[in-house]
Formats: structure tokens, sequence, C-alpha cells
């Protein structure tokens, strides 16, 4: 079961930061990863992370301004948005893949978390 939390508003140029908890055994070769939801668009990937190798990626639309890790101790996948922009108000979700590598694809991933509204003004 994953649970998405941090969600809220935020300034542009501001920043927030999403945590994911996944409750019970998180296998290595899972990968975990953020998408996003815009009202009235389609669910967009925003980053993945490879549990096994900590191997990352982002979408472009990103890269440079959010950072995908995981807190072992917390047993969380974080994600930290900095730089948001107005574009960036989403609800967001944490989802698993649970074999193979990151994905951009939302059907790949079989687990998913409840969204977290992050809410950017101009």
């Amino acid at each position: 079961q994953l649970q998405a939390s941090g969600g809220g508003s935020a300034q542009a140029g501001g920043s927030l930061r999403l945590s994911c908890a996944a409750s019970g055994r998180t296998g290595s070769s899972y990968v975990m990863g953020w998408f996003r939801q815009a009202p009235g668009k389609g669910r967009e990937f925003v980053a993945g992370l490879k549990l096994s190798g900590d191997s990352t990626h982002y979408a472009d639309s990103v890269k440079g301004r959010f950072t995908i890790s995981r807190d072992n101790a917390k047993n969380t996948v974080d994600l930290q948005m900095n730089s948001l922009k107005p574009g960036d108000t989403a609800v967001y979700f944490c989802a698993v893949k649970v074999w193979g590598t990151i994905s951009s694809l939302f059907r790949e991933y079989a687990y998913w978390g409840q969204g977290t509204l992050v809410t950017v003004s101009s």
C-alpha cells in the first residue's frame, strides 16, 4: 500500500517536497514512480527511481528542478520540487512497477497511492 503526502500550495519559484510511504516490504526489482494529472489532462510521468542501483529518470518538463530520492530510514520515496511553476499544478500520484526498467507509461505501474494536490500560483 502506498501513501502520498506533502502536497499543498506554493508560489512560483517556491519548493515543495512530496513523500510516498510504502507499507510492507518492497522488492529490489521495484521501480517507484511519480506521476501527475492536471485538470482536464491525462496522467503524466514525472520521475522514476529503480530501487536496485538507484537509477533515476525524469520528464523533460521537470529535469533540473525536481529530484526523486529514497529515504531508507523512513521507507519513503520523496520528490523534491524546486523552482515550481504554475504548470506544475496537478494531483501527484506515486506508483510501483514491480519489475523492469523505469517507464513513463502509467499502465506499467501496478500499484498506486492516492493523489496529493499541488497548487502553484503565479
